[in-house]
């Protein structure tokens, strides 16, 4: 007769520092996801330990609030200006690594707004090379003032230990998500309902815009939501939003963000017009930003071959491969293949693969894709193609807009870099 063991609960260690005298404490919301009851121990003299209670989290920037009451007031940490910090400048790293209590560790800030997570806008982190471990999760990262400048998050490792990277979520955001999980338990964020792209140099150059700046709205994802209520459509680019200039995509998102739900503000925009870019303004009321939702991606086989491709290299590749071929294999989009890939309404050149030696691969052009138009140029055969890349030189920007079948919809993207 066999007996199933009864699951012994899991566990897990994690440090955290109390902001609020009556007992309110911060730390990473993956330190408390999915744990049925919370102890904490106060690394005080007494040793106590108490049950704590979520008052909030914030999946988006991995922060959470906690509540203790401990029947007295606690001394409470000082937030600073994580904004003023510099690189190079001394901080120190305290926590629980391991478990073992009250661990501090020494480093300096190695740079300041490092993005590890391209799908993760809102956490723009610390980057420090005080160590940093399992444990250490929500700890404070503080400067030589005694001041917490950050909340010690993730590591880059490929150990699973420190290997000399850490990340420490802003003060200065954490103090943001604070204060609206304290007033209303959540988080609330400006939302517009496109995804966006960057102007850089080469689309600045294809489109003969004055500078780099703005923001492109390579899809309107949400056909109900406030842009495109308000007219905005694919390919525009938002260069102003509520009288500030926009300087990229992640700029105008914390624009977006930060502005209540419900505001109404002017937008000044960009649309292409007979091949050249007029200048427009509309008022858009700001709406919620829905929860973040996660989506699997399906690599499928291609078995549309019924049309020979054709293999695409610069003109003049040398033979000894000193020039990078663009690597793609392209053909002509038929209405079977445009069937079979969910991709009816699209015209452009299907991509049917990419050589990761290539420069199409770098640039971020993917198999089973369309590419539509070439430095604003449609091309719906290999001839078109072929003649706006051969016409190319060295040093010469490509913009591409790309279209691709994902999820439920087809997708818009921009692909942006220099010709070499």
């Amino acid at each position: 007769m066999l007996r199933r063991r009864a699951r012994r609960p899991s566990r897990g260690v994690g440090s955290g520092f109390i902001v609020d005298p009556k007992g309110v404490i911060l730390t990473n919301y993956h330190v408390v996801e999915n744990m049925t009851s919370i102890m904490v121990k106060l690394q005080l003299q007494s040793g106590e330990q108490l049950r704590g209670t979520v008052v909030g989290t914030d999946e988006e920037t991995d922060v959470a609030v906690i509540k203790v009451n401990a029947g007295r007031d606690l001394p409470a940490v000082t937030l600073g200006d994580s904004d003023s910090v510099l690189v190079g400048d001394w901080v120190l790293a305290v926590g629980s690594p391991f478990g073992l209590e009250q661990t501090v560790t020494a480093g300096i800030i190695s740079t300041k707004e490092r993005q590890t997570d391209p799908g993760a806008s809102f956490r723009r982190f610390i980057q420090t090379d005080a160590a940093i471990n399992r444990g250490n999760s929500g700890g404070p990262l503080v400067n030589m003032r005694g001041e917490v400048i950050g909340i010690n998050s993730q590591i880059a490792t490929s150990t699973g230990d420190y290997n000399g990277i850490g990340f420490a979520l802003p003060s200065n955001i954490a103090s943001s998500v604070f204060k609206q999980l304290m007033t209303a338990g959540k988080v609330r964020r400006g939302y517009l309902g496109v995804f966006l792209d960057t102007v850089r140099p080469e689309f600045a150059r294809v489109y003969e815009m004055p500078k780099a700046s703005g923001a492109i709205i390579k899809d309107v994802a949400d056909a109900q939501g406030p842009a495109a209520k308000a007219g905005i459509q694919t390919n525009d680019i938002i260069v102003e939003f509520n009288g500030q200039e926009v300087g990229n995509a992640q700029d105008l998102i914390n624009k977006v963000a930060s502005t209540p739900v419900g505001q109404t503000v002017q937008v000044t925009y960009l649309r292409e017009i007979n091949n050249k870019l007029e200048r427009r303004a509309a008022s858009i009321t700001v709406g919620e930003r829905p929860a973040p939702r996660t989506s699997a991606g399906v690599e499928e086989e291609d078995n549309s071959g019924k049309k020979g491709p054709i293999i695409l290299s610069p003109r003049n590749s040398s033979a000894n491969g000193s020039r990078p071929a663009l690597g793609l294999t392209l053909s002509e989009l038929t209405p079977q293949i445009a069937n079979e890939r969910n991709l009816k309404g699209v015209r452009g050149l299907f991509v049917k693969d990419v050589d990761q030696a290539g420069l199409a691969f770098d640039a971020g052009i993917e198999k089973y894709t369309v590419i539509e138009r070439v430095n604003r140029q449609s091309v719906s055969t290999i001839e078109d193609f072929e003649r706006i890349i051969n016409a190319l030189k060295p040093g010469d920007p490509v913009v591409m807009h790309v279209a691709a079948y994902k999820g439920d919809h087809v997708t818009q993207t921009i692909v942006q870099f220099t010709y070499q």
